[in-house]
């Protein structure tokens, strides 16, 4: 299973558009999921990584075409995502000369998770 596959069978719900102009989705990694094999053992979390992949797989889906990373402007991890706990990525996207900006908050069982700010194209 490569990492878009971890992420597509840990997707719930989305993209679920929201009155802030933001698509809401869901997510729940299971605590077998290899995404969590050595990072850390004995008290495993979601690798930052995964969190920026979510990011630009989530704008794929929205904007039904691939997507490459150009820039990642920020990226800030606030709390570790832990396997079985629901991941809600708000996501809005602003597209201008061909580049996509993805702005992202995280959030885990209402406390804030992350955000990032990625342009992709």
């Amino acid at each position: 299973m490569n990492l878009q596959d971890s992420i597509a069978a840990a997707r719930v719900a989305g993209p679920l558009p929201q009155a802030d102009g933001t698509n809401r989705f869901e997510f729940n990694f299971s605590p077998d999921d290899p995404t969590f094999v050595g990072h850390f053992p004995g008290r495993p979390i979601l690798p930052g990584v995964f969190q920026l992949e979510i990011v630009r797989l989530a704008a794929e889906w929205i904007q039904h075409r691939p997507l490459a990373v150009r820039e990642i402007a920020k990226a800030k991890f606030q709390r570790p995502i832990l396997p079985g706990e629901i991941l809600k990525l708000d996501l809005k996207l602003v597209e201008a000369d061909a580049v996509v900006s993805a702005r992202a908050t995280f959030s885990c069982g209402g406390q804030p998770a992350g955000e990032a700010f990625l342009k992709l194209s």
